[in-house]
């Protein structure tokens, strides 16, 4: 396992769309692993793999819920349903933040790093995160769906 460097907007990988993932090699296992330790020392809930510069179609997301680590192949939104609305940030664009409306629940279907079919549903930040990340994965970042963009820091957390 290793940390990547995490690349940072206006990097031209963060606006392309990521290529389906054929097949889950021990490369691509590796890679998923690796960018599950590049988020937890970035201190993140989710990354893609644009993200560290690889244009495939691999995210992982953890919020902290009874889900954990989440590692997907080809991820894809099934189904969407309700709204939110707050704040959002992104490894790839720090001391920004956005407020980005989104679907409070929805369902994501894709493979494991074991290349088995998962399914997963969730609700409020697991929902928020998924979206986050696929977007990443068609090239499109938060800042670009943003109704407000603000620059973000500790003394300012919360009071938006």
């Amino acid at each position: 396992m290793a940390i990547r460097i995490i690349v940072k907007e206006p990097d031209e990988v963060l606006h392309k769309t990521a290529k389906e993932v054929k097949e889950v090699t021990p490369n691509v296992k590796k890679l998923l692993n690796d960018m599950a330790d590049t988020m937890y020392d970035a201190e993140g809930v989710g990354l893609a793999a644009p993200q560290v510069g690889i244009l495939k179609r691999l995210i992982v997301v953890d919020v902290g819920d009874e889900h954990g680590l989440i590692k997907m192949v080809n991820p894809e939104i099934v189904a969407k349903d309700g709204e939110q609305f707050g704040p959002e940030g992104c490894l790839s664009i720090p001391g920004l933040n956005g407020d980005v409306r989104r679907a409070e629940q929805v369902t994501v279907k894709g493979l494991d790093e074991n290349g088995k079919e998962l399914t997963i549903t969730g609700t409020g930040l697991l929902a928020r995160c998924f979206q986050h990340e696929i977007d990443h994965l068609d090239g499109v970042l938060f800042t670009d769906i943003a109704e407000r963009v603000y620059e973000y820091t500790p003394e300012r957390a919360g009071k938006e």
